[in-house]
């Protein structure tokens, strides 16, 4: 019993008409006419590539310990300087039987300290840093506006809260330094600054 083939399909191509051309083919022009040539030069990789490291690398010695040691050199000096020229004695040594006098805190917390003149401290010193320092942990997770900012003037608004609450701890802490005496009084501070008088500039280092 002889299979039967099946007959293959043959495709016939139609013959292209040479007269016939599109617009692109009339754009088209030969090798031979452009008056330009197009080169490219490739350089052969090595069988293992090695990661290049930055060129703008220096060394951490001599060029960067050098500085912070000078650096640090010149800030001795100038605390040497101060140890020497300001006249900040110590007082007496503690005596648990006699209440001191009310005593400035040192100038980081003289901003705290202010607002103890004008409010209760429950309020001063619970509240007040109790928020701030939640405020300021929490912003992030709310302030999710803008997140592509890279200019101050596209935030304004976070620009603005931010300079009045800077603007208001750099004033309570100018007051505390300059305009607080002994008991932490009121007094207006006058020349010369680096005298320990009793009516004159107050300061705690």
């Amino acid at each position: 019993m002889s299979e039967t083939k099946a007959p293959e399909e043959t495709r016939v191509v139609a013959p292209v008409d040479p007269t016939r051309r599109t617009e692109i083919d009339k754009q088209r022009v030969p090798m031979s006419a452009r008056p330009y040539r197009l080169l490219a030069m490739v350089k052969q990789d090595a069988v293992v590539r090695v990661q290049k490291e930055p060129d703008d690398t220096v060394m951490t010695w001599p060029h960067l310990l050098s500085i912070e040691f000078l650096a640090a050199a010149v800030m001795s000096i100038f605390l040497l300087m101060m140890g020497l020229f300001i006249n900040a004695p110590l007082e007496e040594l503690a005596n648990g039987n006699v209440t001191p006098a009310v005593a400035k805190a040192p100038w980081y917390f003289l901003g705290l300290q202010e607002l103890l003149a004008y409010f209760h401290p429950s309020v001063a010193g619970v509240l007040v840093p109790t928020f701030a320092i939640v405020g300021m942990m929490i912003v992030p997770y709310v302030d999710r506006r803008d997140i592509h900012a890279t200019r101050p003037s596209q935030r304004k608004t976070a620009v603005v809260l931010f300079s009045l609450f800077l603007g208001l701890a750099l004033t309570l802490t100018f007051l505390g330094i300059f305009f607080r005496g002994p008991g932490y009084s009121f007094v207006i501070p006058y020349l010369p600054f680096f005298e320990n008088s009793t009516n004159g500039l107050h300061f705690a280092l």
